[in-house]
């Protein structure tokens, strides 16, 4: 694999294990995300990222398989071009149930 393709999603995956480490030490709930605008904002930041890099690698290779990864993109650029539209609900939903997906795809991309 092209070692900017690796970069890339190595990219993706330490963005990804940061947003994890923001809920290490607390119960994922919520309400508690919702009150801490640093976090949102950290994992908001991190959403980016991971839209930029999942941008970057379709770009070098569209046969390497990324689920949702149109939606990843969408939502990477609604978040910088579109922030007074993001929800919280919509942020948590993806940090629940898109990333953990998402994660064990790249790793497997990875050969990890």
């Amino acid at each position: 694999m092209d070692i900017e393709l690796k970069v890339w999603l190595q990219d993706i995956i330490t963005a990804i294990n940061e947003i994890d480490s923001f809920f290490a030490d607390r119960p994922r709930v919520f309400e508690a995300f919702k009150q801490d605008i640093k976090t949102k904002r950290a994992v908001e930041r991190n959403l980016e990222i991971i839209g930029e890099a999942v941008s970057r690698v379709l770009r070098k290779d569209s046969s390497l398989l990324i689920s949702n990864s149109k939606k990843i993109i969408g939502t990477s650029n609604r978040i910088i071009h579109g922030y007074d539209n993001i929800s919280d609900e919509m942020i948590w939903s993806i940090v629940i149930n898109h990333l953990p997906i998402l994660k064990e795809e790249i790793n497997q991309l990875l050969g990890l």
